[in-house]
């Protein structure tokens, strides 16, 4: 809940509470595990006077916060109570306001499928000073984790970052380049739109036999890969009962499939 109303079209109308303004650092926590938090990340992390973050972040990282750090959870998460847009960027707003430094701790990179300009924009408004600490996005970590690049000579000189929480969110790619032979796409958030990503890349000409590999937890202790092909992903992803964050490589499998597979991929087969 907002602690109260603050205007954000006029920093010349916002009057602070101390006569000065704070910092906002918009950090990425990168995937998970803490060992990945870059140096920059993990300097701006402890001497936070309140965070900002995501639901995703994992506890581990959380620890790390400074002893006298503030944490809210500030989390989306579909079907449940969760924090509206708006009111996240009036917090940052608010703290920032009262001379604290803040971190807004985002999963990833905060770059990368973060709503990052929504919260520059409040700050930019407001008159307050911003920064950004770049980290591992999800991407990297996973596809570290199957011993694969996500390009290769030969094979593919570009790669796609795809994202959408429905259908909808997926529509308008570009599915003819996709479907071609070669082609790599990162998928974030794509479980519940397996099916219709699967419709939509077979209807534009994709092989049904290419390779998709589903990372669950990329990066933590409880990581899982799902390594299947685009014919059986709808079935092979339901039957894993994935119930965390998961990222999808279409176009990638495993390096060594059965030296990677986990105890749910051995049910499956």
């Amino acid at each position: 809940m907002i602690k109260s109303n603050i205007s954000q079209g006029d920093p010349m109308k916002v009057m602070q509470t101390n006569g000065q303004t704070g910092h906002v650092d918009f950090v990425g926590a990168g995937p998970g595990d803490p060992e990945l938090l870059t140096l920059k990340a993990l300097t701006a992390f402890q001497r936070a006077d309140v965070v900002l973050h995501d639901r995703l972040i994992s506890a581990e990282v959380l620890q790390l916060a400074g002893r006298n750090a503030r944490l809210v959870d500030v989390g989306k998460a579909g079907f449940e109570h969760s924090w509206k847009q708006e009111d996240i960027d009036a917090l940052l707003v608010e703290y920032a306001l009262e001379g604290q430094r803040v971190v807004r701790l985002k999963s990833g990179d905060a770059t990368l499928f973060g709503r990052l300009d929504e919260e520059i924009d409040a700050l930019d408004a407001a008159g307050i000073p911003w920064s950004i600490v770049p980290g591992i996005t999800a991407a990297s970590a996973a596809v570290a984790g199957i011993g694969q690049s996500l390009t290769q000579r030969g094979r593919n000189s570009s790669v796609r970052f795809l994202t959408g929480h429905d259908m909808k969110g997926f529509a308008d790619h570009d599915w003819t380049a996709l479907a071609r032979a070669g082609s790599v796409a990162a998928i974030y958030m794509g479980k519940k739109s397996a099916r219709f990503i699967q419709g939509r890349l077979i209807m534009h000409g994709a092989d049904r036999a290419t390779p998709v590999t589903v990372i669950e937890n990329a990066s933590r202790p409880d990581q899982r890969i799902l390594a299947t092909t685009l014919d059986q992903l709808p079935v092979d992803l339901a039957a894993a009962g994935f119930d965390g964050p998961a990222l999808t490589f279409y176009g990638l499998a495993p390096r060594d499939a059965a030296g990677t597979a986990t105890e749910f991929n051995k049910e499956l087969a």
